[in-house]
């Protein structure tokens, strides 16, 4: 009996240890992943689309817009929906100047429309994955896109990892690989670092007496970088005070981020992407 229970009792031990040791290897995984998703991330296999909104605080047919775009300030990444808000500058001299605008903007728009055979740009305009979408304010018409390009396999990968330094600035590193066939054309990758809870109240033009919220409106923009032999790097020493002069260092990390992608320079199709709330 005595020998019969010293064996029952070490089984148990070695059980005991072993759920033991599984158990510790769960919760350090755990929170090795934890810690892995705040200052990294991956693009997925399948296709991640891009939701371009280019859009202007002159512009009186624009909030709606701003405001359907932030829909996805947190949550879009979980449905393949990586948004973005950059406010062109061809508003600013009819009454009202535009502080988040950029002329590259402008310029990005009007390389989109070209490429894509068309000679218009206005605002509030949408481009899924590259290409414009005229009935994105129609909610089955939007997810029909965003299903297409969710349901193909990625043409690149990307990969972002963001190392906080101090307070209020971060380096960020960003890769690129291309798993495109050969003969698909140029590639270039491009990086942006967006802000969010923004707000205006503005004096005049359409607009005027009205205070306006933004969410991931792009500050700074990066590219284009061309992959080289299927590859390709962008670091970058990011600044909150460069990003945007008039914000608080102290405000909540993920008021900031990056979205890095790859993009087909003959056709403005967005290959595949990726995004990082900034961290601390």
């Amino acid at each position: 009996m005595q020998t019969a229970r010293t064996r029952r009792d070490h089984r148990r031990f070695t059980r005991a240890l072993a759920l033991g040791m599984a158990l510790g290897a769960f919760v350090a995984s755990g929170i090795a992943s934890a810690a892995g998703t705040l200052c990294n991330a991956r693009s997925p296999a399948h296709r991640v689309a891009l939701v371009e909104l280019y859009s202007s605080e002159g512009c009186n047919s624009c909030p709606p817009a701003d405001n359907w775009l932030s829909q996805w300030k947190d949550s879009g990444a979980t449905q393949s929906i990586v948004p973005l808000a950059l406010h062109v500058d061809y508003w600013n001299g009819l009454g009202w100047t535009d502080r988040f605008s950029q002329h590259r903007f402008t310029e990005r728009q009007q390389t989109l429309t070209d490429l894509a055979g068309g000679h218009t740009i206005y605002t509030p305009e949408i481009f899924v994955a590259g290409r414009e979408l005229r009935s994105w304010s129609q909610r089955d018409s939007f997810q029909s896109r965003i299903g297409k390009v969710v349901a193909e396999p990625a043409q690149a990968n990307v990969a972002l990892q963001l190392t906080p330094h101090a307070q209020g600035s971060f380096n960020v590193d960003a890769q690129f690989t291309s798993k495109a066939a050969p003969g698909a054309g140029a590639l270039n990758a491009y990086l942006a670092v967006y802000e969010n809870s923004l707000s205006s109240h503005v004096g005049a033009g359409e607009n005027s007496g009205a205070t306006l919220h933004h969410e991931r409106v792009v500050r700074q923009w990066i590219g284009p970088v061309p992959l080289v032999a299927g590859s390709a790097q962008i670091r970058s020493d990011i600044r909150v005070d460069d990003a945007n002069p008039d914000a608080n260092a102290a405000a909540p990390a993920d008021r900031f981020g990056v979205v890095a992608f790859v993009e087909n320079a003959a056709t403005g199709d967005v290959l595949q992407v990726a995004e990082l709330a900034a961290c601390r």
